[in-house]
């Protein structure tokens, strides 16, 4: 079950309606809804048949205070985008079968700050939660109170367990593609410098050039951040260029897909004029005009294997708990040969 925030004018229903309505104590109710003996089977029925009826369900809390655990498992994101929201859908896909239920927080919106995920597991760690999944992470101690699994972590141990997707093959295989097509000058925007993917991407892109014996042109390595709006102004500066690039490897989706409309705004024809691949394979690159070329992780199985990692962990299952997951090109429109 997948928990979001919603407005809801319906008073709660608590346990002493469903005593009245089933003509029994409060005290009663506490054993049906606790699972202890002392109550007729015919008693029972009856009470359960009212729970249903009235669509009661003990808080969270109290569910922690009665068992010391909740059955619940956080997913942490600093907001919902293409990337943490392609990672939720995996998570929620693999909770059913696990008898979890799934609580997707997010707390700091595009100006969450280093540090953000103690605060959100602070909040949640203990009476709300059993154990989190937390993606991008900045900073995360291991003693964090609950088992804690980490999405494509910031650069750096965390020691905590990891999953992510294999950058520096897919940053190697997005590079040999555009020099495959003849691409030399091949302009490189980077990612967020504090994660390690972003980090992996560009040592991908700096090795398959040296492997093909290209220089790098340092004037033509920018750093992206992997948002539209901080992608922007560098891709402006690339493709202003007086000897501008006729590739452009953008270390995600949408800087990639943000690369392509300022070369629209700058009179370019991607790709005739520019080719672009990107990285990620978010459903938005596929709906991008022209169609992106890019590098898919497979961001659906990274949260559902981030889930079950995290279950084994908390049942004290043992297991590798540092997962890469491998990554493949995916052609389509957006990359040809150079006109020039």
């Amino acid at each position: 079950m997948l928990y979001a925030p919603h407005v809801d004018s319906t008073p709660r229903v608590k346990m002493e309606d469903v005593a009245r309505t089933a003509g029994v104590s409060v005290a009663t109710v506490s054993k049906v809804v606790n699972g202890r003996y002392g109550v007729a089977q015919a008693t029972l029925a009856r009470v359960q048949e009212v729970i249903d009826e009235l669509g009661y369900e003990a808080s969270l809390g109290a569910r922690s205070l009665r068992s010391h655990r909740t059955n619940v498992l956080g997913i942490l994101v600093a907001e919902f985008e293409p990337f943490s929201t392609e990672l939720l859908k995996g998570a929620s896909s693999a909770v059913g079968s696990t008898g979890y239920e799934l609580l997707a927080y997010s707390g700091g919106g595009r100006g969450a700050d280093v540090g953000w995920e103690r605060r959100y597991l602070s909040r949640l760690s203990g009476t709300l939660i059993d154990g989190a999944i937390i993606v991008t992470p900045t900073v995360v101690e291991a003693s964090t109170g609950v088992p804690v699994v980490a999405v494509d972590p910031h650069t750096g141990p965390t020691g905590l367990p990891t999953v992510d997707s294999d950058n520096f093959a897919g940053a190697v295989l997005a590079t040999e593609h555009l020099i495959g097509l003849g691409h030399r000058r091949i302009g490189f925007l980077g990612g967020r410098l504090d994660l390690e993917s972003a980090r992996l991407r560009e040592d991908g892109f700096r090795k398959a050039m040296e492997t093909a014996g290209l220089p790098v042109d340092e004037s033509l390595v920018a750093v992206g951040g992997y948002r539209p709006e901080t992608a922007d102004a560098p891709a402006r500066v690339l493709l202003g260029n007086a000897d501008r690039p006729t590739a452009v490897f953008a270390a995600n989706d949408l800087s990639a897909i943000q690369v392509m409309a300022v070369a629209v705004e700058l009179g370019l024809t991607v790709p005739d004029d520019l080719s672009v691949i990107g990285f990620d394979n978010v459903p938005e690159s596929a709906l991008a005009s022209p169609p992106l070329t890019t590098i898919n992780q497979p961001l659906q199985e990274m949260g559902s294997e981030a889930l079950r990692l995290l279950v084994d962990l908390i049942d004290g299952r043992e297991r590798s708990t540092h997962l890469r997951l491998p990554t493949e090109l995916v052609v389509r429109a957006s990359c040809a040969p150079p006109r020039r």
